[in-house]
Parts: C-alpha cells; structure tokens; sequence
C-alpha cells in the first residue's frame, strides 16, 4: 500500500493534527488538470494535498482540501463505526490517556470510552478532522 487519503475542510488543522500523532510533513502540492479530472472522474478539480509520513517510514497519508469543486459533506455529518467505506483510520502509541491529551487540543472527541481487550491492548477511537474516526491502540501487558 502506497498511502491513504482522507478529504479535509482544514488542511493546516489536518496537518497539526496528525504531526501531534508523529506523522511528519513529507511534502505539499497543489494537484489540477486534466490527468487529476480523469483519475478521480470530477471535472475542473483544484486540490491541495499535503503528504505526512509515519515515524517509520512504513505508511503514508495523505490529506487533501478541494477548492474546487467544493468537499460535499457526509450524510449523516458525522456517521456512525457500522456505516459502509473507509472512515477509520488506527494508530499504535505508547501512552494511549496522554495521546488523547494532546489530541484533543486539536478538537479530538472520543467517541466511546477508552475500553480494554483481554490483558492485549487498550483500545479508543476519537473524532478527528472532517469527522473521520481515529482509533488509538495501545499494547499492554
């Protein structure tokens, strides 16, 4: 897998938000043309994206804010784990309580309760930019 995306309405808050986790800015573009219309099968796109890479250098991800055409929002605005296509996106971290600090500075809202599988991993999901679920797990025991 080369990377994933995500839509964002706030690119510079996307961006903190995922360097918070230690995804590092790998680079930032402005993508609009013809080849960008036919790869994504919308005419006249202009988007910024910007590249973040893991720690590691295994993953990327990569964010992207259309100026045009405009972002159509989800129905509902902020749907719930059970809705059909990608939506969550899950990161192992240290320290799973002091994460959801510096997460919700950004405006991170848990969506449940930061819960425990066996003696494995403590495990949450948070509401993060454009409303995306971002899963924490941290590995314990």
């Amino acid at each position: 897998m080369d990377n994933v995306g995500i839509v964002v309405d706030d690119l510079e808050g996307a961006i903190a938000f995922f360097a918070t986790l230690g995804l590092e800015l790998e680079g930032r573009a402005r993508n609009e043309g013809p080849y960008v219309d036919d790869t994504v099968g919308i005419d006249g796109v202009v988007c910024d994206i910007a590249m973040m890479r893991t720690p590691d250098g295994s993953g990327r991800l990569e964010l992207a804010r259309y100026r045009t055409p405009a972002a159509v929002a989800p129905e509902p605005a902020n749907p719930p784990h059970n809705t059909l296509g990608m939506h969550r996106i899950m990161f192992a971290v240290d320290d799973i309580d002091e994460a959801i600090t510096r997460l919700s500075a950004h405006g991170a809202e848990l969506v449940g309760k930061v819960a425990q599988y066996e003696d494995t991993y403590r495990l949450c999901y948070l509401r993060g930019p454009a409303g995306i679920i971002v899963a924490l797990a941290q590995r314990i025991g």
